[in-house]
């Protein structure tokens, strides 16, 4: 694991103060040398509490007040007053603490590190006759680029070929691959879905669409409020308790020992220690259902949710075309119509015919090899398949070469995709595609309402009529089509005034506004490098059902946090009474602290053992997604 000079600090000052009690408890017991010990203890003290008031300089300078400073009085005290032995245990309980707060936001983060993992690097550009591989930001307006198939484009443009198909479906949030003919806008970030074409720049690469979605997001991450510790927000009240019963022990008793021996059983472990481990076992069980939380700040909030805003296409929907319905004009069976076209789709490499072999596999339907193939880009295939000649493709293409009449299909006006089939001369039927809702979404939704969440959006950058048909019967509050992604992080601060809110997308679209979100949900699985990296969880397997469980953890783990700080300061109030009326030395005090502390680490450890209610979605086949 990598590890940032901050890490490394902490690890070197818990491996100090650790080596520095270990070292004075043998020279005290085992050599009898005790005044080696103290200043052994000292020794191991000094850097943990020279480095605890760096970091409450710090704290004052940006206005907050946390719980670091009963544990740098408790450890300044103690070695005011010869208590060194009180002073080296609470140096290690607190370097501790803060290892394992930062341990948990390491883990979590160490694999999300390139944003611009999606952005080409170089593109390929006519030049004199030849083609030539540039970097971008030799791209000027007016150049003409090759764009082959897979490619993703590189800057704004025009297209300069007949027709060319982009997938543009992690910018926009439409599903199926867009027809675009010559003279047509592309946007950059799209991805060329069908054969090679031209495009002329009309923009420079910093200028174009993906640079600027880029720029939405480090502004939205760099203006979003930073999430405060569970544990810093317990803090100024547990001080002043501290202060006071200190202040009165040494006051009325005229015992500054007694005072130590307050600040000690005071050192406030419960927080320090309790909450990131209650919180660090709630990102582990999450991980084990697939929910990468990265952090504990971030699960804290996710638990704190009111709002949940959804994109719909690769969140609530697959993201791929798949067949709906299938419908004959002539003597047929709907499974041979398929398998027919499946044979003949099996030439070409057009999503929506890869979809529909991947449909005629998982009915179980044989396809031969079809024959004497011919694809019109954009249009469809002919070709022989059984000795039979098939025709694959758009109504209109299907239908110019068949003995029928154009046909008003109810599909076209429900932002479906419709696919005719003709054989042997006659339009043998239809096949309606569409990016349907994933299963479980509705038991899932109903399951967030129980955990808190009051209102559900949906966000998409599609059209409003296929949002309604999509979405229907899942009791959302709202839709909201056709946004932009600036009008996607708008919509994520207005509706703050409802409570914290939860966005939950996976295109480079939705990265801005996953980034300007209280909490920021990614589809990991298949999304854009871009939105995961921008969010605070990330769904690591392609269901956005996971989210359900990923919710009842953060509320579970916080729940448990809360009440080992609840359960650990009433033992450390019950123990700063004791010490005050004479019952405990500074060392007695951290002894019971010690004790205090693993009371209530056990009870935050059963984070590990949280069972949220299994998702309802049933896995299919072998599917890697099935967990």
């Amino acid at each position: 694991m990598e590890h940032s000079a901050g890490d490394t600090l902490k690890i070197v000052l818990l491996a100090a103060a650790v080596a520095g009690l270990l070292a004075g408890l043998g020279l005290a017991y085992v050599m009898d040398r005790p005044d080696l010990a103290a200043t052994t203890w000292v020794i191991g003290v000094i850097p943990v509490l020279a480095a605890l008031l760096v970091e409450i300089l710090r704290s004052l300078a940006r206005g907050e007040v946390g719980l670091d400073i009963v544990a740098a009085l408790s450890m300044t005290a103690a070695l005011l007053f010869g208590e060194t032995l009180a002073a080296a245990v609470v140096a290690v309980m607190y370097s501790g603490g803060t290892f394992l707060e930062s341990f948990a936001e390491g883990r979590a983060r160490r694999e999300m590190r390139d944003l611009l993992s999606r952005v080409p690097r170089t593109a390929t550009r006519h030049r004199d006759g030849h083609l030539e591989d540039v970097p971008l930001d030799q791209i000027a307006p007016g150049d003409r680029l090759l764009v082959r198939q897979g490619d993703i484009v590189p800057v704004d443009g025009t297209i300069a070929s007949v027709s060319a198909f982009l997938d543009t479906s992690a910018l926009t949030g439409e599903s199926l691959p867009v027809k675009l003919a010559a003279g047509a806008a592309a946007m950059s970030g799209s991805t060329n879905a069908g054969d090679a074409f031209d495009l002329v720049a009309t923009k420079e690469a910093r200028d174009s669409t993906y640079a600027g979605i880029v720029r939405l997001v480090e502004q939205a991450q760099s203006s979003k409020a930073p999430m405060s510790r569970l544990a810093d927000r317990w803090s100024l009240g547990f001080l002043l308790v501290t202060v006071a019963i200190a202040f009165a022990a040494w006051w009325f008793t005229s015992d500054p020992i007694r005072a130590v021996a307050v600040l000690v059983v005071a050192t406030p472990c419960p927080l320090i220690l309790a909450v990131p481990v209650a919180l660090v076992a709630g990102l582990s069980r999450a991980a084990h259902y697939g929910v990468l939380i990265k952090g504990a700040g971030p699960l804290e909030a996710m638990a704190r949710a009111r709002t949940l805003i959804l994109d719909k296409t690769g969140t609530l929907t697959d993201g791929r075309p798949r067949i709906v319905s299938i419908s004959t004009q002539i003597d047929i069976e709907a499974d041979e119509l398929l398998r027919l076209a499946a044979a003949l789709d099996q030439a070409t490499k057009h999503p929506v015919a890869q979809a529909i072999v991947a449909e005629a596999q998982q009915r179980g339907l044989t396809l031969p090899v079809p024959q004497e193939v011919r694809e019109t880009p954009g249009e469809g295939l002919t070709g022989i398949v059984e000795g039979r000649r098939v025709i694959v493709g758009g109504h209109g293409f299907v239908v110019g070469q068949v003995d029928a009449p154009a046909v008003d299909h109810p599909a076209l006006s429900t932002g479906s995709v419709l696919v005719a089939v003709g054989i042997d001369g006659k339009l043998a039927g239809h096949m309606v595609m569409a990016d349907p809702l994933r299963d479980g979404t509705h038991d899932m939704l109903s399951g967030l309402r129980r955990q808190g969440v009051d209102r559900i959006l949906l966000a998409t950058g599609d059209r409003h009529e296929v949002a309604e048909r999509v979405t229907a019967g899942l009791g959302l509050d709202g839709i909201r089509a056709g946004l932009t992604p600036d009008q996607k992080v708008l919509l994520v601060l207005a509706e703050r005034k409802h409570g914290p809110v939860m966005m939950v997308g996976d295109g480079v679209n939705d990265a801005p506004a996953l980034a300007a979100a209280d909490i920021g949900v990614a589809m990991g699985a298949r999304g854009a490098a871009a939105s995961a990296e921008a969010a605070d969880v990330v769904l690591l397997v392609d269901r956005v059902d996971r989210l359900g469980p990923g919710v009842e953890i953060a509320h579970g783990a916080r729940r448990i946090a809360l009440e080992s700080v609840v359960a650990g300061i009433g033992l450390s109030v019950m123990g700063m009474v004791a010490a005050a009326f004479g019952y405990l030395t500074p060392v007695q005090g951290a002894l019971i602290q010690e004790a205090i502390d693993v009371a209530v680490i056990l009870n935050a450890l059963r984070a590990l053992r949280i069972r949220p209610a299994a998702p309802k979605q049933m896995c299919r086949g072998t599917s890697a997604s099935c967990m």
